[in-house]
């Protein structure tokens, strides 16, 4: 809105447009995470090999399930969020317990939308669960669908997504336990396969 009509708008009416910005932002970012974590569901479910090596060095399936899940309850503690007892069962059941859990926390917009200062400035708890843990969601989606015996293709949406991750954090990405060093571009090499290699991966 220009800043003259901005001035001739009555208070009222412009706390009600920032409020219902802020919501439909909230949802969007909500909305965001729950539909990457439906991706990740759908390869959990299908099952395979949980004891088989994945991409991430040491780690087999479950492990690395288990980070993305320990991960998330981590950060939601870190804010002071109950997110309960540790899930147990089968993979497929800590999964679901988990996303349950997370669910219930996003359910609640008010808790949702808290601000914190985050590492890259002031943001919301929707925001990091949807940016940066979305992240992991679609890489470790990957991961999972390899070691359990499978491939995954991303979506263009999804790529998009890991190079603006990849690139927003810079050389930090490649720290000792976050991912290996990049490594050199098959020829030819189609969007994902060329991605994965500058993730330290190989297609």
């Amino acid at each position: 809105m220009p800043p003259r009509i901005a001035a001739m708008t009555s208070t009222t009416d412009h706390t009600t447009d920032h409020t219902t910005d802020h919501t439909t932002h909230l949802d969007a970012l909500v909305e965001g995470f729950l539909d990457r974590a439906a991706r990740l569901t759908t390869v959990v479910e299908a099952g395979g090999t949980w004891d088989g090596a994945s991409p991430c060095a040491g780690w087999p399936a479950t492990d690395v399930l288990d980070h993305v899940i320990d991960r998330q309850r981590e950060f939601l503690r870190l804010q002071g969020v109950d997110v309960g007892p540790a899930p147990t069962g089968a993979p497929a059941e800590r999964w679901a317990a988990h996303l349950d859990a997370v669910h219930g926390v996003l359910a609640d917009r008010a808790l949702a939308g808290r601000e914190y200062d985050g590492h890259f400035g002031r943001t919301t708890i929707a925001a990091t669960m949807a940016t940066f843990y979305g992240f992991d969601l679609i890489a470790h989606r990957w991961d999972l669908a390899r070691a359990l015996g499978r491939d995954e293709r991303w979506s263009e949406a999804e790529l998009d997504a890991l190079e603006r991750g990849r690139d927003g954090f810079g050389v930090a990405f490649y720290a000792e336990g976050v991912s290996k060093p990049a490594l050199p571009v098959p020829e030819g090499a189609d969007r994902q396969t060329a991605l994965l290699a500058r993730m330290g991966r190989r297609a």
